[in-house]
């Protein structure tokens, strides 16, 4: 028996399993660092577990450590691939109910309460997603150049991500995105990406632009990939190409859309006539499609943002994109971000030291101990606080990504990239809305943010991925016998 359990402990990552325990423990350090200053010292033990938000942080801590250890020592590796689906269906069911029955806190219904503690299902539906997602993509029978399943894995995390949004948490929902780069490792078609990327680069310049010159700007992006592509009389078309945007552009801009837009057509036209008189056809339809497609993207991205989406979300947009447009409307919508990157750039090279925090008090920067925790670590701990804990993020994902090359199992692989999507999500969309990068849409940051269910739901994530790795040898020596 101690052989088994010494066998037991050998075969666990326990790079991986520091990691976890090196963020959850500067985790707790930070909130109890605004607890402290928000609230004073605790009395005694019992003050500070009942009474305190870090002591209920603490007995969250210590409930994901037993939660982990139960899953690791107690619970058959198997089991994951046996019940994948079942666990989805439940994390669905979550969702469904908490719609239903769930408490509104901050506009959001995405809350089971109970006993002075809250719960959100949306944690555990990502953990019950990565297994579905896992037991879908591994069978033998799927290849995702077939269209049809290319759709059904899709609805498999579309699904619980359009229940959350209608909670309404878009944050949340963001991060159900992640499984497009399990998708992408398992041989989704890179192209599609770029469409996607492409998308997402319209909405955000068809805000910032007016829809006549993000016409331009993306016609000239589809027509410089064939140019570039088919590297023939290239300054003949790049030559056409800036005619074509400063007839456009300084027509516009001097007040006159219509007539510069006709012009520019005709230049436009002209030079799908040389093509044709040249016999390169090929262009032609690659032209107007490029021509129609992005500009029905420019039109739509704008006219989403101005009619579909609701004020507060135009509004974060605004805050990220036009702060100066946004503060001349409502001065206390740009304060939190402006406040977030004082606190960070207040810290400096070393900080201000922990309980030493300033701005991040309640006072200036609001949930600094949730979503804006990063803040907080900014201003006590300074550059190098954030460099350190930016780093281990960097390393964790990194070495969960080969954990997933190790696999010898479909199952685990893409279970592996699912974690490690999520959590990169979490991190680059956390991160970046206290700096200003992204929109801030509140989503907490792993492992480090105050909240029972995120630490809940990302320590069972991590468990079960070291439960599947250590397993991993098992096959390759079983398949071995069976030979």
């Amino acid at each position: 028996m101690s052989d088994t359990r010494q066998t037991y402990l050998l075969n666990i990552d326990y790079i991986t399993f520091c990691f976890y325990l090196a963020l959850v423990g500067i985790g707790g350090i930070f909130i109890f660092s605004v607890d402290v200053q928000q609230s004073g010292p605790p009395e005694n033990l019992a003050d500070f577990l009942f009474h305190m938000q870090s002591g209920k942080q603490v007995l969250w801590i210590i409930i994901c450590l037993l939660v982990f250890s139960f899953i690791f020592f107690f619970l058959d590796h198997k089991f994951w691939q046996t019940f994948a689906y079942l666990i989805y269906g439940g994390g669905i069911a979550g969702l469904v109910l908490v719609l239903l029955i769930g408490t509104t806190i901050k506009g959001a219904t995405s809350w089971f309460t109970f006993g002075g503690f809250s719960f959100q299902p949306s944690e555990l539906a990502k953990f019950g997603t990565c297994l579905g997602m896992a037991a879908y993509l591994g069978h033998w029978s799927v290849d995702l150049r077939n269209v049809r399943q290319v759709f059904q894995v899709m609805g498999l995390f579309l699904l619980p991500a359009g229940l959350v949004l209608l909670q309404p948490d878009a944050g949340s929902a963001l991060v159900f995105m992640s499984f497009f780069i399990v998708m992408f490792r398992e041989g989704l078609n890179p192209f599609l990406y770029i469409i996607g990327i492409l998308g997402a680069v319209t909405f955000v310049l068809s805000i910032l632009v007016p829809p006549l010159v993000m016409i331009l700007l993306l016609s000239w992006i589809a027509v410089l990939i064939y140019v570039f592509y088919e590297k023939d009389r290239m300054l003949f078309w790049l030559g056409g190409l800036v005619l074509f945007g400063v007839i456009l552009m300084q027509g516009y801009w001097a007040g006159y859309g219509t007539y510069s837009l006709i012009a520019g057509l005709a230049v436009f036209v002209a030079m799908t006539y040389r093509q044709y008189l040249n016999f390169r056809t090929k262009i032609i339809p690659v032209m107007m499609a490029g021509f129609l497609l992005t500009g029905g993207l420019a039109v739509g991205s704008n006219y989403v943002f101005n009619n579909v989406l609701q004020p507060h979300q135009q509004q974060r947009i605004d805050v990220w994109l036009r702060p100066t447009e946004a503060k001349k409307r409502n001065k206390d919508s740009v304060m939190n971000l402006e406040n977030s990157m004082l606190a960070i750039g207040a810290g400096g090279i070393t900080g201000r030291g922990v309980f030493s925090g300033r701005m991040t008090q309640g006072r200036w920067v609001p949930e600094q101990d949730t979503d804006f925790i990063f803040c907080t670590i900014g201003e006590e701990q300074g550059f190098l606080g954030t460099f350190a804990v930016v780093g281990l993020y960097l390393l964790l994902i990194l070495r969960i990504v080969m954990i997933a090359e190790r696999q010898r199992i479909a199952f685990n692989r893409i279970y592996a990239y699912g974690v490690a999507g999520i959590l990169f999500v979490h991190v680059v969309v956390n991160i970046g809305m206290t700096i200003g990068l992204v929109p801030i849409i509140g989503i907490p940051l792993p492992f480090l943010s105050k909240g029972g269910s995120s630490l809940l739901g990302f320590t069972i994530m991590i468990a079960v991925l070291l439960k599947l790795d250590k397993h991993r040898g098992r096959i390759k020596k079983n398949a071995i016998i069976n030979f």
